[in-house]
């Protein structure tokens, strides 16, 4: 009787230990698989992240859309002045966009001896080369101008022809309609003054 009674307890205690390591390797095996999916979390968040950047700079890369152009209109009044007062004017008008260069030039051609039967030939005449630079809102104009002409008889004390060359070169903002002074040069052999003044308007 006492035999069956421990050969009883023996299975018993198996059984319990059995059911002792299952339980542990159960408790493993989930604090195992929470671990793992942990690790996993972080790493697919970085993948994310990795991945936004590379959207955002496939966004950056895309060429910014084109602004249109619009026409424009610029007048130019090259004035001389004697004593504060207009004694000359002359007027000048090109259409423009923004960006490159534009340019208008009149003149005379005029003969000069230099002996041995041999004459050369000099410009006299209105030179005008513009553009405008958009920033923004804003916009200004670029101006480089050259004109010259002949002087009159009695300042000439040569055969040779006598010019006056004068050169105003700027850069300002503008507003569309208004007139702007670009510069104004006095003579140095007299008390005339040239005055360079330009108005853009913007065309509809």
């Amino acid at each position: 009787m006492n035999q069956i009674n421990r050969k009883d307890e023996a299975d018993l205690m198996r059984k319990l230990i059995g059911i002792c390591l299952i339980a542990i390797s159960v408790v493993l095996l989930g604090s195992l698989m929470s671990l793992h999916a942990q690790e996993e979390k972080p790493a697919s968040e970085d993948n994310n992240a990795k991945a936004e950047p590379r959207a955002d700079s496939g966004q950056q890369s895309a060429p910014p859309a084109e602004k249109p152009m619009h026409p424009y209109r610029a007048d130019f009044v090259i004035s001389e002045l004697e004593d504060g007062k207009r004694i000359n004017a002359r007027h000048y008008s090109m259409l423009l966009n923004v960006g490159g260069w534009n340019q208008i030039k009149i003149g005379t051609r005029v003969p000069v001896s230099t002996g041995q039967n041999m004459f050369p030939y000099m410009d006299i005449g209105t030179g005008i080369k513009c553009r405008l630079i958009e920033s923004g809102s804003d916009l200004a104009i670029d101006v480089q101008t050259d004109f010259s002409s002949l002087s009159a008889p009695e300042e000439q004390h040569s055969p040779q022809p006598v010019t006056r060359q004068v050169s105003i070169n700027g850069n300002t903002l503008v507003t569309s309609g208004k007139p702007v002074v670009i510069g104004i040069v006095d003579e140095s052999t007299s008390k005339r003054q040239f005055q360079l003044e330009a108005t853009v308007t913007k065309l509809k």
